[in-house]
């Protein structure tokens, strides 16, 4: 394992919309778990429609993949409770996130559509609180949810020696991200447990490794984290960057199988199933990459290309810099990764078959114990 390796997490989603214009794909994954939301309303526990219906949207990034989803959740409520009931929506990130996007988003000030301008008794908070904390006070969330997030971990346990994520790791160093991710997984759930009211919900969909082995951008065709490594490597090889920088670019990810994360929610010896929460429903989905399948439909190498690199882009971007020497010059830093990303990009136009990023996710559903 490289030495010099405990880490705090350098993550961000890039800022200003770019993450819901960019990622078409996470949306999908998102109007995909709907269904699975508006079942969970069904079941929740009767309350005083005085009491506010709390919402809580964490990993929200600029909150526009899930619009719909909130317009959804208001629909369900009124139904639910047949007459109005106030409503809290809180949106939660890490304190990077850009907050200035998610309530300009929000708030309908920018083309995408925003619920709130039909929506009453609908009030919307936001919190720049990790969900590795307790981000609610105890027994008041009636409903979280959670989608493509949970992968980033609280920490990076080590650097990955020779590819720049676990899927490409091996021995000791795949076994310290797989342990960190586990201890991760049940400290997020024992802090919903906290937050949860009795007989409340979680609807959790997180990138997963499935039974076949597929992953994110892992799918069949192009592995999309070799391309990443192999492009980061012939950099090192041209010079452009040193191999110590090489190392530090590991994303601080991993994805878990169905079996890691369904078992602390179905062993009756776990801590978060002896704080009561219990696993009502899983399933794994493949979500095709958006921009894959259009390219299949008109052709153009070139317009894939510049279409598919942005949301590659907008999840990476922050920590590839992070991974670079802070002797270099900001603008220096800056051009090495455009340079990168165009690197990418060339080579998707130059030969696009098999190049995708299929959305591969567990999508859960977990109760609270209790009525």
């Amino acid at each position: 394992m490289a030495e010099n390796t405990a880490h705090a997490v350098n993550v961000a989603m890039r800022g200003g919309g770019y993450y819901s214009t960019a990622t078409k794909g996470a949306k999908d994954v998102i109007d995909g778990a709907t269904p699975l939301v508006v079942s969970a309303i069904s079941r929740l526990p009767d309350r005083d429609a005085s009491i506010p219906f709390t919402f809580a949207d964490m990993g929200c990034a600029d909150g526009g993949t899930s619009l719909d989803l909130v317009r959804q959740i208001i629909g369900a409520v009124r139904t639910r409770w047949r007459r109005r009931r106030p409503i809290s929506v809180i949106y939660t990130d890490q304190p990077r996130n850009d907050y200035n996007s998610l309530f300009r988003i929000v708030q309908g000030l920018t083309p995408l559509p925003s619920y709130l301008s039909k929506a009453e008794d609908v009030y919307v908070f936001a919190s720049a609180t990790s969900f590795y904390r307790q981000i609610l006070p105890a027994g008041t969330l009636d409903l979280g949810f959670s989608a493509t997030a949970m992968h980033w971990l609280s920490r990076k346990p080590c650097d990955i020696t020779d590819h720049i994520q676990a899927v490409g790791a091996s021995g000791a160093e795949l076994a310290a991200f797989a342990e960190q991710a586990q201890r991760d997984w049940e400290t997020i759930l024992l802090q919903r447990a906290r937050e949860l009211i009795p007989g409340g919900r979680l609807v959790l969909v997180n990138f997963v490794k499935d039974d076949a082995g597929r992953y994110l951008g892992n799918t069949g065709g192009v592995n999309m984290f070799d391309t990443f490594n192999g492009l980061w490597q012939r950099f090192v090889a041209e010079g452009v960057i040193s191999r110590e920088e090489y190392v530090r670019m590991t994303l601080p990810q991993y994805y878990k199988t169905v079996e890691e994360f369904t078992r602390p929610l179905t062993d009756a010896a776990s801590a978060v199933y002896r704080a009561g929460l219990r696993l009502e429903q899983s399933e794994t989905r493949i979500v095709p990459c958006p921009f894959a399948a259009e390219f299949r439909e008109h052709g153009d190498a070139a317009r894939f290309a510049g279409e598919y690199i942005p949301t590659l882009r907008s999840w990476t971007e922050s920590t590839f810099l992070a991974a670079l020497s802070p002797e270099r010059l900001p603008e220096e830093r800056q051009s090495i990764i455009d340079r990168y990303y165009e690197a990418y990009e060339a080579l998707v136009r130059e030969n696009p078959m098999g190049h995708g990023m299929d959305y591969v996710h567990i999508y859960m559903t977990i109760a609270k114990t209790g009525a």
